[in-house]
């Protein structure tokens, strides 16, 4: 599975999870496997070390709860996020977009199970026919399957490819205009490099 978070990032979003109110860690794993629809869950071996962190940085603090340790946002840690905002908007952008990157990822998979079920299914059934009633000449296969199978899968993972691409590039962008600006002629040269890429991959299409 492609990274959910850039470098950094997971440490911001929890800062301002903790910002909405206090949690202890459970809490936080479930706020952020909702806010992914249930498609990222990440573990505590993720979380805690990153909450440490943000302790040790005096951005959060902790209280012992009964049994549960309970973390809550300072005012260091507020300010944190105040001067991160621009930040912030572009990890809330990257989360939309993983959401929808993991998503279809989820989807790929679950096809391909479903695909792989049907050929067991299919080799069961021919495999009791031929128990029952002996040798039988076997169908032939469908010409160009397997190509067509391939060539499917390569373009699922091409549109993964562009759109961890189109997100991280996004996320780039976002933190330069936060912390400084973005050259007007980098529009221009973004077109121009895309227009490259797209013509080298037409050409090792034969198109």
């Amino acid at each position: 599975m492609t990274p959910v978070f850039a470098h950094g990032s997971l440490r911001l979003y929890l800062l301002s999870l903790l910002a909405e109110q206090p949690r202890h860690g459970y809490e936080l794993i479930q706020a952020l496997s909702d806010r992914f629809g249930g498609t990222y869950i990440p573990s505590a071996g993720t979380i805690y070390p990153r909450l440490a962190k943000l302790e040790e940085e005096g951005l959060v603090t902790k209280t012992t709860d009964g049994r549960k340790t309970v973390y809550e946002i300072t005012d260091a840690g507020r300010a944190e996020l105040v001067a991160r905002e621009g930040d912030l908007d572009a990890i809330e952008t990257e989360v939309t977009d993983s959401v929808r990157r993991l998503a279809d990822e989820v989807r790929f998979g679950v096809t391909e199970a479903m695909k792989s079920l049907r050929a067991d299914l299919a080799s069961a059934k021919r495999q009791a026919r031929n128990d029952g009633a002996g040798p039988t000449p076997e169908a032939p296969s469908e010409p160009g399957g397997a190509t067509r199978l391939e060539s499917n899968r390569a373009l699922h993972e091409a549109d993964l490819v562009l759109n961890e691409f189109r997100q991280q590039l996004r996320a780039d962008l976002r933190r330069s205009a936060a912390s400084s600006h973005v050259p007007a002629a980098t529009v221009p040269e973004l077109r121009r490099q895309l227009a490259d890429v797209r013509a080298g991959i037409l050409a090792s299409l034969g198109r």
